[in-house]
């Protein structure tokens, strides 16, 4: 059986495509101002490493922010049931998932079937999301990539409090002007936005093994800021996370679970 689940968020739609549980396709594009053809975009561009036409596909799930401009589609999956499976699909022993995307965060605990038994979301603002690591770069004028790599640099503690993006931002710039280091500055900021994530998940309570999906999973700095604040001793991400949600989209497609 063929399934696809698509994940239209706030930047990026990711959709990913399934035969019998293993992945055959994956596509991804910017969002944009049309989330519905963001979502056939990345649909086409997910056939494509597939090999499949569109009436192969027997069922088609989605999820994420836009999912309600979906033109296409047999059914919409809440954000927290998609990522709970997705964690799952790739981690069977998962009993907490993080997802933090770019304008999002939130975490779920997961019982022995991938299922949510409790979850908690972000509540403030951007400070607890990827738009927060964008924002920071350009305050310290170098790349996302580059301030993941400086992050690694530094062992200091330097603590922001802001809890809003716009204050964080001006905190960076006075330590900017009282110059303190680029490396301890791209700590402190991946310190706090994990900070936020962390306290989100001990909301629910922190059960092994834990799994982080969403485009921040990429940086190595903010998942060693994760693994320090939860005092665990390792925390598990996909190859390719911020195609999480759209995995668990297409699991419960294939489940035929809404």
């Amino acid at each position: 059986m063929i399934t696809a689940g698509i994940d239209c968020g706030a930047k990026n739609t990711k959709t990913l495509i399934m035969q019998d549980g293993k992945i055959i396709g994956k596509g991804m594009g910017l969002t944009g101002f049309d989330p519905g053809q963001a979502i056939e975009d990345s649909l086409v561009r997910a056939m494509q490493p597939a090999g499949i036409p569109r009436k192969n596909i027997r069922r088609i799930y989605t999820t994420g922010v836009g999912r309600d401009a979906v033109r296409i589609g047999d059914a919409s999956v809440n954000e927290i049931k998609a990522m709970a499976k997705g964690a799952f699909y790739f981690f069977p022993g998962a009993r907490t998932v993080a997802d933090v995307g770019a304008e999002e965060g939130r975490a779920a605990r997961l019982d022995d079937r991938g299922n949510p038994i409790d979850f908690a979301l972000n509540e403030k603002c951007a400070a607890g999301a990827g738009a927060f690591i964008e924002a920071m770069a350009r305050a310290l004028e170098v790349t996302v990539e580059e301030l993941g790599s400086l992050c690694l640099q530094s062992d200091r503690e330097i603590p922001l409090n802001a809890q809003c993006v716009i204050f964080a931002e001006s905190e960076v710039v006075g330590l900017i002007h009282s110059n303190t280091a680029k490396p301890d500055i791209s700590k402190a900021i991946y310190d706090c936005i994990a900070g936020r994530i962390v306290s989100i998940i001990r909301r629910i309570g922190i059960h092994e093994d834990v799994v982080l999906i969403g485009g921040l999973a990429r940086s190595p700095g903010f998942l060693g800021s994760m693994i320090r604040q939860l005092k665990v001793s390792q925390i598990y991400s996909p190859d390719d996370p911020e195609f999480g949600a759209a995995a668990g989209a297409a699991v419960l497609a294939a489940e035929g679970i809404r």
